[in-house]
Order: structure tokens, then C-alpha cells, then sequence
């Protein structure tokens, strides 16, 4: 990923929001999204993250249609050896095509030759469809759950993790 790919990635992830949190997420805080502020924080993101912090692009005939971001995880400001999947986000328009799966892959793939032991992600408890994959990819709930709120509401999640030494 390049500094000029964040506008692209940021309508991916609004994108990706508003159609795959819908009935998850109030629907008062998707419509509120803003692509403009989202390649804002993308940029200003990009441009503070060191080499810890992984971001990856997928593209088709030319056209970013998939991003990836993984880093350190973290329990609280401690950071633990591990490694965190912190977003995956495929265009609506390029679900089912294998995008998700190439960019799951070669982030698993660099992870492990880089020599970490476990991956961590944290995804939204009713969001059936990214639970499936996540699954098919290797991963597994291990248990932990948390909830945050938007708009009011508590949004849970529960935490998956991958083992990558074998």
C-alpha cells in the first residue's frame, strides 16, 4: 500500500461497513460515515505507522479491490510478541472472488517467515459471514469477548487466533 492508495482503501472500508454491519451496527452511525475523514485517518495512519504495521492492497484490472492491516497485538499498551489481524476489508462489488482469501494468506504467509507464533483478530459477534471466513482460514474463537459502543448501542466482539508454527 502506498500514501496515494488510502483514498481507494477508505472507500473500501466505509463501503465494507455499510454493507457488511447492517443490522449490526446502528444504522445512524453507518449513514453518518464519511469517506473523506476515513482517507484522513488512512493517510495520517499511514504516515505514523513504522514498519511493525503491515498494510497490504489486492488489485484487479488495475483497481485496489482489498485492503489488509496487521501489527502488534496488544493487551492494553503491552504488547505481547504477537501479532494482530487489525482490518480486512474486500469491495461489496468483489465479494466471493477470492480477494479476502489471497490477502488473509499472504498476511498469515509474511507473519509466519517473519517467525511469530500466533495471530489474534477481533470480530463483530453477529457478523456471521466474517466468522465463517475466519474460520475457513484457520482461525478460532479462543474464548474472549468484548463489547464497544457507537451511538449507543454495545457492539460485541469476540476474539479469534491462529497458531502459525504448524
Amino acid at each position: 500500500m502506498t500514501l496515494a492508495d488510502c483514498e481507494r482503501v477508505a472507500e473500501i472500508r466505509v463501503g465494507g461497513w455499510q454493507s457488511a454491519y447492517r443490522g449490526i451496527i446502528p444504522q445512524s452511525y453507518l449513514d453518518a460515515m464519511s469517506m473523506r475523514e476515513d482517507a484522513e485517518r488512512r493517510r495520517t495512519r499511514f504516515l505514523e505507522s513504522n514498519a511493525e504495521v503491515v498494510n497490504l492492497v489486492a488489485e484487479q484490472g488495475g483497481e485496489i479491490v482489498g485492503w489488509v492491516c496487521h501489527g502488534p497485538y496488544r493487551v492494553g499498551e503491552v504488547r505481547t510478541g504477537e501479532l494482530e489481524l487489525y482490518a480486512l476489508y474486500v469491495a461489496p462489488e468483489s465479494y466471493g472472488l477470492g480477494v479476502g482469501r489471497a490477502l488473509i494468506e499472504e498476511s498469515v504467509r509474511r507473519c509466519t517467515a517473519a517467525g511469530h507464533a500466533r495471530m489474534h483478530l477481533w470480530v463483530l459477534k453477529e457478523n456471521a459471514r466474517a466468522r465463517r471466513f475466519y474460520e475457513r482460514s484457520g482461525f478460532h474463537p479462543d474464548g474472549a469477548e468484548e463489547s464497544f459502543a457507537v451511538d449507543g448501542a454495545e457492539v460485541p466482539e469476540v476474539r479469534y487466533v491462529r497458531d502459525l508454527t504448524g
